[in-house]
């Protein structure tokens, strides 16, 4: 329990680590919850990060650029933060198939479809644009730092395998 309130305090301090965009902010949220997904066992990954969007929802100011509540759960954001959720339970769930790097980097790729797909289809459904008009900004600008945080997160895990886990 203490390890997942760890993990989402750096998932918060993560996603105040922005660069800004028009629409939606480039952020280190998705690595801590990459992170959180190989660190924490399936059901505590889940809860920690089911809990940060819960402190969200109920306005803490926890997501990027310190926002919450309702109206940034159904904002441009809202549906990359439901990402997040099937991220981490994309990773819980595959990681121990997952033991190599190169492995582990994939299935941060895969993850990182899982927060782009209903990202991407919310704020086409809430800007009324195609997707070939929400590409450019919704998905684009965020690939290469994205694939940067897949390796990343595959790396750090490793070696937090390597540290003595609590019984």
């Amino acid at each position: 329990m203490l390890l997942s309130a760890l993990m989402i305090a750096i998932i918060v301090v993560a996603s105040q680590i922005v660069i800004p965009l028009p629409m939606v902010p480039i952020n280190l949220g998705l690595l801590a919850v990459f992170v959180t997904g190989f660190v924490l066992n399936k059901r505590w990954a889940m809860i920690a990060v089911g809990l940060y969007l819960l402190m969200g929802a109920f306005g803490l100011p926890v997501f990027a650029n310190f926002r919450g509540g309702p109206q940034a759960l159904f904002g441009n954001t809202g549906g990359y933060l439901l990402g997040y959720f099937l991220s981490v339970a994309i990773i819980a769930l595959l990681r121990d198939r997952a033991v190599t790097f190169v492995q582990r980097a994939l299935l941060c790729g895969v993850a990182l479809l899982a927060c782009y797909i209903p990202g991407t289809a919310w704020l086409m459904f809430l800007t009324g644009r195609s997707l070939v008009e929400v590409l450019p900004f919704a998905v684009y600008p965020f690939i290469p730092g994205d694939i940067l945080k897949c390796v990343l997160a595959a790396w750090l895990s490793l070696r937090l395998d390597k540290l003595p886990r609590p019984v």
